[in-house]
C-alpha cells in the first residue's frame, strides 16, 4: 500500500462532545455572572433598589407625546361605546323584569 491510500484518522465530533462544549462555556458563563452578582450585593439593599430601578428605567422605551395622546383618545372612545352599551342592557333588562312582574 501507498501513502496516498492511508487516510489519517480525523478526531470524530459528535453531537455530544458538541453539547459538552456548550454545557460548559454556558457554566463558564454563569459562574462568571454569578460572581459579578455576589459583588453586586454588597451595599445598603435599599441604595441598591433604586440604583437597579434607576438603571431598569434608562431602559424603557417611552411613547411619544403623539402616540399617548392617540392611545388615550383610542381608550375614551371605547369606553364610550362599553357605557352605551351597558345603559342599552341595563334598560333592556329593567323594560323585561317591569314587563315579568307587572309593576
Amino acid at each position: 500500500m501507498s501513502d496516498k491510500n492511508k487516510t489519517k484518522e480525523q478526531p470524530k465530533i459528535t453531537l455530544t462532545t458538541k453539547l459538552e462544549k456548550a454545557k460548559k462555556q454556558a457554566e463558564a458563563k454563569v459562574n462568571a455572572k454569578g460572581k459579578k452578582d455576589k459583588h453586586k450585593k454588597k451595599g445598603n439593599p435599599i441604595v441598591r433598589y433604586f440604583k437597579e430601578m434607576r438603571s431598569e428605567l434608562k431602559k424603557v422605551v417611552w411613547p411619544s407625546r403623539k402616540k399617548v395622546f392617540h392611545n388615550t383618545g383610542v381608550v375614551m372612545v371605547v369606553m364610550v361605546i362599553v357605557a352605551i352599551v351597558l345603559f342599552g342592557v341595563d334598560t333592556g333588562l329593567s323594560a323585561l323584569v317591569q314587563l315579568a312582574f307587572g309593576k
